[in-house]
């Protein structure tokens, strides 16, 4: 086998438009691209110049799948300015809101996006012809993540109740006893999920990841904690631009970033477990275990049962949530806008997820970053092409296409969050 070329042009079951070109010659892997051709999108720009109450609601509309996650990195970073300190109320209905999110963008992905690659079918409706049933839970468990959405947030897609300093509106602890009915039934129908996506067949391909999250003394990581990696990165998320860097590749509209001296590195479910193991409710620890993972997972085809052991945390944090709570004296704590630098990380679905604002004297964006798991992942997402396809030489090409595709399926990529990069390099030599 002197020359063969992989391409897809059109990605399906991922999030935005990508593609995806594997080179081979002489048997030997040459080059393997993940291609983002989606155009930018900007938001950095349409930021400046707006006040600070407006970001939650700007960043929101990046993701439809994961839009509590840009919310909370805005508000925190603009909060971290103003000198707001949350009480513990606001605090904790923010951690709700966010299992909302999670349960229903990883319940969106493991059974319409992932599970297809699994169980042998081209898409969830072709799956649903002989697994109407799993189609349905699925869609049921989605629906009680949009439910949390919906009552916190305002509405299930891009919500309009999250501002600086807490909620234009929080609930009262009876609006809340109904969720906590629904979510019993959906913590159980996520434990038989794992047990479900446990028993797919994950191909033994393991890889010596630097894994990247958030940490946190007390609590699994959603909002809050310190940027930690597998090989010992320990910082304050004030210090992230001294450690890690972005950088424009030809063939991607995302920027690639890297961690400074060091390269790649990988965000995400895998990224948390494995580094949060121990933060996880013992229930989703029992769950991990019986699936078979151990502390931490370096197999990313594993990453779908790893989603399902957070979708069970998330279900059991609702809950726990639910129960404590206690109606907070006001919706949110109000502060006079100042001149000031703020930054925050929050962990999305499918990872780490950073904003850096710059706020003028009378609380005007001067400037804007945000820096997306997925533009996170793409070099991590290259190597596995690269060290993949390496092992799968001997397959014929349509099943060497497929593994393709689902080794990028593995880290749910959602392309047209990370396709808003701002800088321009011009050379007219």
């Amino acid at each position: 086998m002197a020359r063969k070329t992989i391409k897809v042009d059109y990605l399906n079951r991922v999030e935005g438009e990508g593609a995806f070109k594997v080179v081979v010659r002489d048997g030997a892997v040459k080059s393997a691209e993940l291609r983002i051709f989606e155009p930018p999108r900007f938001y950095e720009a349409f930021l400046r110049g707006r006040s600070y109450m407006e970001a939650s609601d700007i960043t929101a509309r990046i993701c439809g799948i994961c839009p509590v996650a840009y919310q909370m990195s805005a508000v925190h970073s603009m909060e971290k300015i103003l000198g707001i300190r949350l009480s513990e109320p606001l605090r904790e209905l923010r951690r709700l809101l966010y299992c909302g999110e999670w349960i229903e963008s990883h319940v969106l992905h493991i059974f319409m996006l992932h599970a297809p690659d699994f169980l042998g079918y081209d898409s969830a409706i072709h799956m649903a012809k002989d697994h109407g049933d799993l189609v349905k839970k699925g869609l049921a468990l989605k629906k009680i993540g949009n439910d949390i959405l919906n009552l916190l947030g305002g509405r299930e897609i891009h919500p309009i109740n999250v501002r600086v300093g807490g909620f234009y509106r929080t609930p009262a602890k009876r609006e809340l006893a109904p969720l906590a009915e629904k979510l019993k039934w959906a913590r159980d129908a996520a434990l038989e999920t794992v047990r479900l996506v446990a028993k797919f067949d994950f191909p033994d391909n393991e890889r010596d990841y630097e894994f990247v999250s958030l940490r946190h003394p007390n609590a699994y990581p959603f909002n809050e904690g310190r940027v930690v990696s597998s090989k010992g990165l320990d910082i304050a998320v004030e210090d992230y631009d001294q450690h890690f860097k972005e950088i424009h590749v030809e063939h991607s509209t995302a920027l690639h970033s890297q961690i400074v001296g060091r390269g790649s590195y990988f965000v995400g479910p895998l990224a948390r477990y494995s580094l949060n193991f121990d933060k996880l409710s013992p229930l989703a620890q029992q769950a991990a275990r019986e699936a078979g993972l151990g502390k931490t997972c370096n197999n990313p085809f594993r990453s779908i049962t790893v989603r399902a052991v957070e979708v069970v945390y998330a279900c059991d944090e609702a809950l726990r949530v639910i129960a404590d709570y206690a109606e907070p004296d006001k919706p949110y704590i109000a502060a006079e806008p100042r001149a000031g630098i703020g930054c925050a990380a929050t962990e999305a679905p499918r990872g780490l997820i950073y904003h850096h604002y710059e706020l003028t004297a009378d609380g005007s964006i001067k400037s804007a970053r945000i820096v997306p798991p997925t533009a996170q992942n793409q070099s991590t997402i290259e190597n596995d092409l690269t060290s993949f396809v390496a092992g799968w030489l001997d397959l014929p090409d349509t099943e060497l296409q497929h593994r393709c595709e689902q080794a990028i399926r593995n880290y749910d990529p959602c392309i047209s969050c990370s396709t808003h990069f701002l800088h321009l390099d011009m050379d007219r030599g």
